[in-house]
């Protein structure tokens, strides 16, 4: 098996304290890899990076009203279905607002109560509540469908549940994977055991009109509204929200121990990034540089972008470093 390649390296007072190894795959809609670094085939849990696909297969149960007309999901209704949000109050008023039309309280979400990721809303939260917690937007689209479809709202993470069979069949289709490994995710959910490459390939088709059978206006919708809405997915000083702001037509989706996938729709490709340790600080560094090699993002972008392209190393509140990306993409011949 091939070794995990270097991603990003941590620069201190002008010394390498750390690197930050793992793998990279970029792949197309028929799930060729056309580029990698590391080792495509090396399996993970998809984690949060499924949400988008979740939410399409919650609103393929939902009922007409939700859907289509003047009173159907909104934009940013959809985007923290997709969402690991920050708990930041807009946040936490779209999940309720999810409910609200499933006629369901903050009390049927089945994700623990936590703390808020943005430091800003911790400090006001006063408790740790479900609402707050980074997937309640998930948990929120998938309750509002069982509502509609008229399935039991109590078992809902349960994995044989209709609605978790549908997701399963869904991750298949999209993925290539037979028959995924399936184990618990940090919120209670089911989560999908594929590989890096698989999980590019899923973001590859993310943008294909026609390849999910049932499933294509909703997907469609769902990346639609993460782009109208990027805020929503993710929140304030976040790489997602701020690649979707700056890119043109990227779509990024982190996930938890260190994944984050892009899709391309325009280029009908897909980017999954795997940080073999785990850190989530190097994930956004090493997105944004294999964008840019990619030369699906420009420098005037990357600049943009410097926050999360190169964050900085502090010491005593100042920055005395930066993380630098080192990932080398190596190309696939046709």
């Amino acid at each position: 098996m091939t070794e995990s390649a270097p991603l990003v390296r941590v620069i201190r007072s002008g010394l390498e304290e750390s690197v930050h190894l793992g793998h990279v795959a970029v792949c197309d809609r028929d799930g060729r890899l056309v580029a990698h670094a590391g080792e495509p085939a090396r399996p993970l849990y998809s984690r949060s990076a499924m949400k988008p696909l979740q939410a399409a297969v919650s609103m393929s149960a939902m009922s007409p009203k939700d859907l289509d007309g003047r009173d159907r999901l909104s934009d940013a209704q959809v985007a923290v279905m997709c969402a690991s949000h920050n708990g930041e109050d807009v946040h936490v008023e779209t999940v309720r607002s999810v409910l609200a039309r499933g006629g369901l309280g903050v009390e049927a979400l089945g994700c623990p109560p936590d703390w808020p990721i943005d430091q800003e809303a911790m400090a006001h939260a006063g408790e740790r509540r479900r609402e707050l917690h980074n997937c309640s937007g998930k948990h929120a689209g998938k309750l509002l469908s069982c509502a509609r479809a008229g399935w039991d709202v109590a078992s809902y993470l349960d994995p044989s549940h209709p609605l978790q069979q549908r997701i399963l069949a869904a991750v298949e289709s999209g993925t290539g994977i037979e028959s995924p490994r399936i184990g618990v995710d940090g919120c209670g959910s089911p989560v999908h055991g594929v590989t890096v490459a698989a999980m590019a390939t899923l973001y590859a088709r993310l943008g294909e009109a026609g390849r999910w059978e049932g499933l294509s206006p909703h997907v469609d919708r769902a990346v639609k509204a993460m782009l109208a809405q990027p805020y929503l997915v993710a929140g304030r000083d976040r790489v997602d929200t701020a690649v979707m702001e700056v890119g043109d037509g990227v779509v990024v989706k982190a996930g938890a121990e260190g994944l984050i996938c892009s899709s391309i729709p325009a280029g009908g490709l897909g980017i999954a990034i795997k940080v073999a340790d785990g850190s989530a600080r190097a994930a956004g560094p090493a997105l944004i540089e294999v964008l840019r090699q990619l030369d699906l993002i420009d420098q005037t972008q990357v600049e943009r972008l410097a926050a999360h392209a190169r964050p900085p190393v502090l010491g005593g509140g100042s920055p005395v470093g930066e993380l630098e990306p080192l990932v080398e993409l190596r190309r696939t011949d046709p």
